[in-house]
């Protein structure tokens, strides 16, 4: 059996919360820099945009509803490849954007392609660039309407599948759009990067006996920003068994709405559970009649305390209540990247190197920029 503390995926998962430490370190040092930049821009009435392709794109999908109580409140999430085939569709000649690209690598053909794409369609352009490559085509681009920020080199996964690069290039935007307080921010972030290290101990033997049961297909519910946590979650467990296991995702309350059907024996039903009271009783009904009316292989719940609901596993992270929701929704993505990691092995596969047909790559290969 592969010895999985060898292997990438494992350790970069592993290396998340004190990786979170060094980036707040980097955006308070960067404080006055980044706070004028956005001072200059946002007065203006500059629209913020968060991109990317794939899991980048989906750290946008769950920050879009995390920052409404910042300077980005209204951001809207619109992938690469979206702005790419209709920029017309987005933006026009009275367009003023602010551009967040999410990128890892920033070498993939679509990080680029959307910058001139939207220079190309808006009136007026400016951009954020988070990446964890130095030497990415993106992280090379210079402008005095350009601002990089440069995650640590570990972020840069080696790995095929984005760990530590999502959650970092997602908690950094939730830092600088809090800017303006980031000194006061620190507690919170020091405080969910404890509470994930103690979770990833407690857990992780409990996360890798689920990975072992027999189920083909997952099922990932959140709401609010963990919706968009649960698109990556269900990512994660696809791409790292090879589409062995087939996923999707959706909110607690929309689920019902005819992707219910999908709840069958061969089911995995991962439950990311907000920890506010308005939100968690809509997700306690979901969760009591899904017990009651369907069998399934396993059901784990991700929460900051457990709801006192019947599950195989109850992954408390224990982060307060009171954490704001775009610093909070950080925490909950370790458990489906260890669950990737563990059906990966338990499907035979290298977590590390997954796609036996090479149908996908770490940077995606085979597109031709048109613009």
């Amino acid at each position: 059996m592969t010895d999985f503390k060898n292997l990438h995926t494992y350790r970069e998962i592993r290396q998340q919360p004190a990786v979170w430490l060094k980036a707040y370190d980097i955006v308070l040092s960067r404080k006055g820099e980044i706070k004028a930049f956005l001072d200059k821009y946002l007065g203006e009435g500059y629209q913020v945009v968060l991109t990317g392709a794939g899991t980048s794109a989906y750290i946008g999908d769950a920050l879009d509803t995390a920052l409404y109580d910042t300077r980005f409140r209204g951001a809207r999430a619109i992938a690469t490849t979206d702005i790419i085939t209709y920029p017309g569709y987005w933006f026009d000649s009275t367009s003023k954007v602010l551009l967040i690209s999410f990128a890892r690598s920033g070498d993939s053909p679509e990080s680029i392609g959307a910058v001139k794409a939207v220079e190309a369609a808006a009136g007026k352009a400016a951009h954020i660039f988070i990446t964890c490559n130095a030497n990415g085509e993106l992280a090379r681009r210079k402008g005095d309407n350009i601002l990089t920020i440069l995650l640590p080199p570990e972020t840069n996964d080696v790995s095929l599948a984005m760990t530590s690069s999502y959650s970092t290039m997602l908690l950094t935007c939730s830092m600088i759009a809090g800017i303006d307080h980031i000194e006061d921010d620190r507690k919170w972030i020091e405080s969910i990067s404890e509470c994930v290290a103690k979770a990833l101990d407690r857990y992780e033997d409990d996360i890798k006996a689920i990975a072992a049961r027999d189920f083909t297909r997952a099922i990932f519910l959140g709401s609010g920003p963990l919706k968009g946590v649960s698109e990556e979650s269900r990512l994660k467990l696809q791409e790292l068994t090879d589409g062995s296991v087939m996923c999707t995702f959706d909110s607690f309350l929309g689920f019902r709405h005819g992707p219910k059907a999908l709840v069958k024996p061969e089911s995995l039903m991962v439950y990311l559970m907000s920890s506010k009271a308005e939100v968690k009783r809509y997700e306690v009904d979901l969760l009591h009649q899904i017990n009651a009316n369907n069998h399934v292989k396993a059901s784990v719940i991700v929460c900051d305390k457990c709801p006192g609901v019947e599950s195989d596993l109850c992954v408390e992270i224990g982060y307060a209540p009171e954490t704001p929701e775009r610093y909070s929704c950080v925490s909950y993505v370790f458990v489906a990247q260890l669950l990737g990691c563990f059906k990966s092995i338990d499907c035979g596969l290298c977590p590390d190197s997954p796609s036996v047909s090479g149908n996908i790559s770490r940077v995606v290969e085979g597109v031709t920029l048109y613009i």
